[in-house]
């Protein structure tokens, strides 16, 4: 797909607000009648820049009250299995972002749970053992200060 042009840059910044707008909504507010519209949306889709559409649930409503953000260092032997970490990983629902990263530790985890008892099972019973893990960092996150889905799309290609 070409470059993003203004009204599929629209389109997105919208729909990353409220998936549920209908395509009326979104056609009127970038300035495309709903047939244009649709079809843009749908192109977009087919290219892959819009991956889902979700509705986002409030964690602490359903009582997912402790966020903790893990740093996992596997050892010098497990380095080479980073593959076989990863497909642990995707199986244990509580981790909800895995990262990959450089430096003294190789992967991020965010992870949420009911409170810090169901952290502490979840450490011991599940993520300690995954084979190859050396050292795991836990923080367990006080406050959020900012928490967002929608990228910014004035800084996109």
């Amino acid at each position: 797909m070409p470059e993003l042009d203004v009204f599929d840059r629209k389109i997105l910044s919208l729909l990353q607000k409220d998936a549920s707008r209908a395509t009326t909504e979104i056609a009127e507010a970038v300035g495309l009648s709903q047939a244009p519209c649709w079809r843009r949306i749908n192109r977009l889709k087919e290219a892959g820049y819009i991956r889902a559409q979700v509705d986002l649930l409030d964690r602490r409503k359903l009582g997912l009250n402790a966020q903790i953000f893990a740093q996992v260092k596997l050892t010098a032997t497990g380095r080479t299995n980073v593959s076989e970490f990863a497909e642990a990983i995707r199986e244990f629902p509580e981790v909800l972002e895995c990262f990959v990263l450089m430096g003294t530790v190789d992967f991020l985890l965010r992870i949420i749970t009911r409170d810090i008892e169901a952290y502490e099972r979840f450490f011991f019973e599940k993520l300690s053992r995954v084979p190859g893990v050396q050292e795991i960092n836990s923080m367990v996150a006080l406050s959020e200060i900012k928490s967002t889905t929608e990228l910014p799309m004035d800084l996109a290609l």
